[in-house]
C-alpha cells in the first residue's frame, strides 16, 4: 500500500494512531453479518462510483464505513446500541465526528436485513442530496417564483 504523506494520513484517518488502525485491521477480518451484507453494495465502488472504505479509522474511533469524498460514515448497530449509555456514546462519537466533517447515518441490523433497499436509497441520498427549493415569493436565481 502507497504510504501518504503526513498531511494527507491526518487528513484521511483524522489523526488515528497505530493501534486504532491495528484494530480497525482486524475488525475488517471479523465484520458481522450485516456489515457484510451491506459491504457487497458499496464495495468496488457499486453506489455511484463512489469510493467506500469498511472499518475506517478516524481519530479514535473506528467507522463500519466511510466514503473519504462525501465525508460519510455508515455505522451498523446491534441490539447493544438500544442501552441508554451506549445511545449516549453513540451521540457523543456522532458529535466528534460531525467536528472532522464527517456526517454520519445509521441503520440498525434489521433494517439491513429486512429492508436494503430503503438502506441503500438512504444512503445515496446522504451522498447526492436534493437541494432545498425556495418558497414561493423567495428569489430562485435571478427568477423569482
Amino acid at each position: 500500500m502507497a504510504r501518504l504523506s503526513d498531511t494527507r494520513e491526518y487528513e484521511f484517518y483524522f489523526g488515528a494512531t497505530a493501534e486504532t488502525k491495528a484494530r480497525a485491521t482486524e475488525l475488517r477480518r471479523n465484520m458481522t453479518d450485516p456489515e457484510k451484507y451491506l459491504w457487497r453494495h458499496l464495495r468496488n465502488r457499486k453506489m455511484k462510483g463512489l469510493k467506500f472504505r469498511r472499518q475506517h479509522p478516524a481519530d479514535i474511533f473506528i467507522l463500519d464505513f466511510y466514503c473519504h469524498e462525501r465525508k460519510l460514515a455508515i455505522e451498523i448497530d446491534g441490539g447493544i446500541h438500544n442501552s441508554e449509555s451506549q445511545k449516549e456514546w453513540d451521540d457523543n462519537r456522532t458529535f466528534e465526528l460531525n467536528r472532522f466533517g464527517i456526517k454520519v447515518i445509521r441503520f440498525t441490523n434489521e433494517e439491513v436485513w429486512d429492508n436494503m433497499r430503503a438502506v441503500l436509497r438512504r444512503i445515496e441520498e446522504e451522498l447526492y442530496p436534493l437541494p432545498a427549493f425556495p418558497k414561493t415569493g423567495e428569489k430562485f436565481g435571478t427568477a423569482e417564483l
